[in-house]
């Protein structure tokens, strides 16, 4: 069971982050700087997106519950925000769902630090990336070795962000732009349907299925 669970979190959490994804976007964004230049933005923005994702890890069940939201309704609610993403994966666009608006990439073209944004959010720990490791960590039932598999396979998810971003020139030029919108497509798929199992799993635990 704890294999299972630790497997479909990296599936969920690589399909979400979309290291592939993000490398493009950046390698775009840092087009004529040193490589020392995207070896920092990518060290900086990948630790910052850590701390905020696992912050919303541990506190989101808190927020939660001071809003009165039960777990099967984040589930629901989240299952959806998913779908809608996945939708966006399939058709391979780009909107503020998993990526920066026209007019936020244009702000970070005249900054000098994209580590903070668009980087780290919401390139990295966007509305996606949060909404699903709060889905994963309602799943561990707080069992602490449950919570420190999730844990583990978020370090592992974001190790491999990463090193995609330290490669991005190379992972761009080889797959190009075809080759990446193919790739997103297939796991916009497969994201489709771990999210249609979130809604359905909410529903059950909502109605006492």
């Amino acid at each position: 069971m704890l294999t299972e669970f630790t497997i479909n979190s990296f599936v969920v959490l690589f399909v979400v982050l979309d290291p592939v994804g993000v490398a493009a976007i950046f390698a775009a964004l840092t087009q004529g700087h040193t490589d020392e230049y995207r070896r920092q933005m990518a060290m900086k923005g990948t630790l910052l997106s850590a701390v905020i994702l696992i912050l919303f890890a541990f506190l989101g069940n808190f927020l939660l519950t001071a809003l009165g939201i039960t777990l099967d309704a984040f589930r629901v609610a989240g299952g959806l925000f998913l779908l809608l993403l996945s939708i966006d994966m399939v058709f391979a666009r780009q909107s503020g769902l998993r990526g920066t608006t026209k007019s936020e990439n244009e702000e970070a073209e005249h900054k000098n630090d994209i580590s903070v944004f668009p980087l780290a959010i919401p390139l990295i720990a966007g509305p996606g990336g949060i909404t699903t490791l709060m889905l994963l960590m309602g799943g561990t039932g707080q069992q602490p070795l449950w919570v420190v598999s999730l844990m583990t396979v978020l370090v592992a998810v974001l190790v491999l962000m990463f090193v995609a971003l330290i490669m991005a020139g190379g992972i761009v030029r080889i797959m190009g732009e075809t080759g990446s919108n193919v790739v997103s497509r297939l796991l916009g798929i497969l994201l489709a349907a771990l999210a249609i199992q979130y809604m359905i799993d909410g529903i059950k635990g909502g109605f006492g299925f």
